[in-house]
């Protein structure tokens, strides 16, 4: 990013008035679409479009061997120091491997092959999160008419809500892995015999969704197949996982490890979804332009990103813009619009500089909104 697209960002700006937020609100609700932008990122990506199956692969075998790695080294760490940099680089690496969920909800499998079945052996599985838990859900929040609505499963107005809602937000998210334990070591086997659970289930405890009042429903033909062979799977490895830690095949030092750091892994994940977005609409459709304006790119020259919002996500306004393509193409992508556009355009105005400065932003935001 340009040192004049550095200055022009909406993070450095002084902290607006409750009035401004109000305006701001109201002005990204009417905003039209830019159809000149539209276009610009539909003819300047065609040539970027197509997956690489070699990048996939390397990437996400590369970063969950990592994380598996280093997090036995945390486990047999000689002392305490080792042991937290090893945990720190699990994390990392185990997180960045998890978020190839994402990619899976948005490419046909038949961009790379065997990815779908790779992710579940690799990470889907033994992490309790099988695509079902993305898939059906995340194309939802992607819908023109569902976006930003009570329809939409991954949005809520955090910018409108109490002050107290943000960091409650991420801090419910460090029992993630007890959920998940429960729910599929627990639960699901009993749900088999009790329909009114089997229901709850589906409906509310099967995707990664936000929005407290969405409802899913079972998906039907192919998709529910893959969904209860997941499914299935998940829960063998859950309840093999409890009956290992109860009887001592797994210590309960290791166990505690590897739980607190899937539990960072959900924190990570859940600070990044905190600022994915500026969360300030109130419900109404949105043009696409305002759905691009109402989320956040953080490019480069920051480094930082990378690690908080790895696997293209650091361009998730660009990625609502074009949600095909293909995340190792959104850095080319950004750079040729960037370049075609201008600092004074559209486009600009969604790229951000820090995730402290989103933090904050939003902070204030909800504490005018409540004020």
């Amino acid at each position: 990013m340009s040192a004049s697209t550095i200055a022009a960002s909406p993070v450095v700006e002084p902290a607006a008035s409750a009035d401004a937020v109000a305006a701001r609100r109201a002005a990204l609700a009417r905003q039209p679409d830019d159809m000149a932008m539209l276009r610009a990122a539909t003819e300047l990506t065609k040539d970027i479009a197509a997956h690489r199956p070699a990048i996939y692969w390397a990437d996400f075998l590369g970063s969950a061997g990592v994380g598996y790695a280093a997090m036995a080294a945390a486990i047999m760490a000689p002392s305490l120091g080792w042991a937290l940099l090893a945990a720190v680089i699990s994390v990392l690496a185990l997180y960045r491997a998890g978020l190839f969920i994402h990619e899976i909800s948005h490419m046909k499998p038949s961009a790379v092959p065997g990815f779908w079945t790779g992710y579940h052996i690799v990470a889907g599985i033994p992490l309790l999160v099988p695509s079902f838990m993305y898939e059906g859900i995340h194309n939802l929040h992607h819908a023109r008419t569902r976006y930003g609505t009570a329809e939409d499963p991954e949005y809520l107005p955090l910018a409108l809500m109490k002050p107290w809602s943000v960091p409650l937000f991420v801090l419910v998210s460090a029992l993630g892995p007890l959920a998940l334990l429960i729910r599929y070591g627990v639960l699901g086997p009993i749900s088999l015999f009790v329909p009114p659970l089997r229901r709850l289930l589906v409906e509310r405890y099967s995707g990664l969704v936000i929005n407290p009042a969405f409802r899913r429903k079972m998906p039907e033909g192919e998709a529910r197949t893959r969904w209860l062979v997941t499914e299935v799977a998940a829960s063998l490895w859950a309840m093999a996982l409890i009956a290992m830690v109860a009887t001592g095949i797994i210590p309960l030092t290791a166990f505690l490890i590897g739980f607190g750091i899937v539990s960072a892994v959900i924190v990570l994940n859940q600070v990044r979804t905190l600022v994915a977005h500026l969360w300030e609409n109130e419900g109404e459709v949105m043009t696409l332009t305002a759905q691009y304006l109402d989320s956040v790119n953080v490019p480069p020259p920051g480094l930082l990103p990378e690690l908080w919002a790895p696997v293209g996500l650091r361009y998730h306004a660009l990625h609502h813009m074009l949600p095909s393509l293909p995340y190792h193409a959104l850095g080319e992508a950004h750079r040729r619009l960037s370049a075609h556009l201008g600092v004074e355009s559209t486009y600009s105005r969604a790229n951000y500089r820090t995730l402290t400065g989103l933090v904050v932003r939003l902070v204030r935001g909800s504490g005018k909104a409540a004020a």
